[in-house]
């Protein structure tokens, strides 16, 4: 029984070495991910008190917030043995461009929040100003 266990704690630490590069790319995108779901509380509190209603805090948002960060990690995961097993003839950064859109996903539910927020027009300047310039780059694409 020694000898399975054994085997299983090595075969689960050599997979985990397979993905030892790309931590600080899944800590980086995670990072985002808490983030987004911190400021989403505090606006969701805000917009509540504001509007005169109470205000609670919801299990089911810190569970979607699990899943998501479970499949972030899983993607990145999948995206990272594609690139290095599968495609490694190539130079293709797959693992940092699907990093860098979920951060953006992440960055721009961010701004949302921060519009909400503070009420500041910074915030929400800059949210018009992406939303902008992205369509005019699909615009441009097309």
């Amino acid at each position: 029984m020694e000898e399975l266990f054994r085997f299983c704690k090595t075969l689960i630490f050599a997979l985990l070495s397979l993905f030892a590069p790309v931590k600080p790319v899944i800590y980086c995108t995670l990072c985002f991910v808490v983030i987004d779901f911190i400021t989403g509380v505090a606006a969701s509190r805000a917009v509540a008190k504001r509007e005169g209603r109470s205000w609670y805090f919801e299990s089911c948002e810190a569970w979607r917030t699990l899943y998501k960060s479970g499949f972030v990690v899983t993607a990145i995961g999948m995206m990272w043995v594609l690139e290095s097993c599968v495609l490694d003839f190539m130079t293709l950064n797959l693992t940092k461009l699907l990093a860098g859109f979920i951060c953006s996903v992440e960055m721009w539910s961010f701004l949302e929040n921060a519009a909400q927020l503070s009420d500041a027009p910074l915030f929400e300047w800059m949210r018009k100003y992406l939303h902008r310039r992205i369509e005019k780059q699909i615009d441009n694409v097309r």
